[in-house]
């Protein structure tokens, strides 16, 4: 395993979400704090950005070629042509002080994603699951929400409520959960966005805890990759070959002797990996 490579200095305050476009041939993922929308293009190292209508926690490509995006109080589609956002549907009018969070999408073409309060004081996050313009409540009261995401097979998803720093992990059928369960904790950092490997690996960014940690399928702690920088939110599997993890990283809450001494935060980085992870779905919309 190489260490772990800078490729754009973007220097988000919140970086979130990388997700792998193989039909672009891009990494997209969102300044969330900045209210920004990124795009790598993994060929030609191309950087383009666009302005969020407000905090947007992800960016996932769509059957039609547009991307769903968790912009808060609501779904918007995203057309990468026009630069243009527009509302879909809206989520948790009766919850304002909610943002949405992380989000994934599942083999069938539907989109899980959390939400969670901006002030990060209120268990009022919850995860939610959207198909065929259907949104439905699948778990509540998190303070934080990170993934969705799901085991080879389907039949484990894994969520987080960061803040308390567990994985949950619940049977997942047919679109439906039940038996959750604590799966693991993070000893280093707080478990922020996560991503599974073709054998079962649980690829889980640690905000504070300087890297990505791996988790067996049966919960195990089996090491880190270190990164040199403090919060490392999410790892995504990338590349045709899916042995690229792409890495978004963070500054927020950081004071300026922090923000000093950790020059490259904020940056998207990539690691090379042995084991390749799983195909990134496209929402059917």
């Amino acid at each position: 395993m190489d260490a772990p490579e800078l490729i754009w200095d973007s220097k988000c305050e919140l970086g979130e979400g990388p997700v792998w476009d193989a039909a672009r041939r891009c990494v997209w993922f969102v300044d969330i704090k900045g209210r920004q929308l990124h795009r790598y293009g993994v060929d030609d190292g191309a950087k383009q950005s666009w302005a969020t209508p407000d905090q947007t926690g992800f960016a996932l490509p769509a059957e039609d070629g547009s991307l769903i995006c968790g912009v808060r109080g609501g779904l918007d589609r995203f057309d990468p042509e026009t630069g243009h956002f527009a509302r879909i549907i809206n989520v948790e009018t009766d919850r304002p002080q909610n943002r949405i969070n992380d989000g994934f999408v599942a083999p069938d073409g539907s989109l899980w994603f959390g939400t969670m309060d901006d002030g990060e004081t209120q268990t009022s996050g919850a995860l939610y699951r959207w198909s065929e313009g259907e949104l439905k409540l699948m778990d509540d009261g998190y303070g934080v929400t990170n993934g969705p995401a799901l085991s080879p097979d389907g039949a484990t998803l894994y969520h987080h409520d960061t803040l308390e720093k567990i994985i949950y992990a619940f049977d997942h059928a047919d679109g439906r959960i039940s038996g959750k369960r604590v799966f693991a904790r993070t000893q280093e950092g707080y478990c922020d966005g996560p991503s599974v490997d073709s054998a079962g690996t649980l690829h889980v960014g640690l905000f504070g805890g300087w890297g990505v940690a791996r988790f067996a399928p049966d919960g195990r702690l089996l090491g880190k990759i270190a990164f040199p920088v403090s919060a490392v939110t999410k790892a995504a599997f990338g590349g045709d070959d899916l042995k690229t993890l792409y890495c978004t990283t963070a500054w927020l809450g950081q004071d300026a002797d922090t923000r000093a001494g950790q020059p490259l935060a904020g940056g998207l980085f990539r690691v090379q990996v042995d084991t390749p992870g799983l195909p990134q779905h496209r929402i059917r919309v």
